[in-house]
């Protein structure tokens, strides 16, 4: 149904949005870290939850708007491409800040950690522009039901954004003191995030329609 090349160049671009800091990366540290691995798992059942939402949502608006008006598959592939620079511009810019230096939270019982990391992942504006910018552009209309291509795309990003988080929440304690102990480190993972994402939004720019 997707051509497998196509398919591992999306799970390159799922894999890169999960390790792009952002709000969900920045919770589950700070839980973790603030509330142990059975906190930090807790928030992640949360979080994949909300992907579910935006996984559904995504894929039965899909069906229906790239199929009756071409032109959204214009506007959503340049409007992908801009916030891929955007976020590229916020691992560069002077002053960004790390997500391996926690938040302090305050311990939360085990039905509020689910609800708090489902609803910051249902309103992070990072998931939701790459399900409804980046996501169409690995749909071919050609290779049978949008709908179900969709469920699968979003399927994959689903099981690579859960596999990094889990490990992210098993060693979100040592990876913070590994980085606060080489800050020079910090620094080169913002600049080859920066610069991957600056060429992943050329790339989807450039990217042609498929029919």
């Amino acid at each position: 149904m997707i051509a497998v090349g196509d398919w591992l160049v999306f799970v390159g671009a799922a894999l890169l949005m999960v390790l792009t800091p952002g709000p969900n990366m920045i919770y589950l540290v700070s839980r973790s870290i603030c509330q142990g691995r059975a906190g930090g798992f807790i928030s992640l059942l949360g979080v994949v939850a909300g992907f579910l939402v935006h996984m559904f949502a995504a894929a039965a608006g899909l069906a229906a708007l790239l199929l009756a008006i071409p032109l959204a598959y214009e506007l959503l592939k340049y409007a992908g491409a801009a916030y891929l620079l955007w976020l590229a511009w916020q691992a560069l810019r002077p002053g960004a800040r790390s997500p391996f230096d926690p938040q302090p939270l305050s311990p939360d019982s085990p039905l509020r950690l689910f609800f708090m990391g489902f609803l910051t992942n249902l309103l992070n504006p990072k998931i939701a522009v790459f399900y409804l910018s980046i996501l169409p552009q690995f749909i071919d209309t050609a290779r049978g039901s949008v709908f179900a291509q969709g469920l699968l795309l979003g399927a994959t990003q689903i099981a690579v954004s859960f596999v990094v988080n889990l490990l992210i929440v098993l060693f979100a304690a040592g990876i913070s003191r590994w980085f606060a102990r080489r800050p020079l480190w910090l620094g080169v993972q913002r600049y080859v995030m920066g610069f991957v994402l600056a060429g992943l939004a050329v790339r989807l720019a450039a990217e042609q329609r498929r029919t």
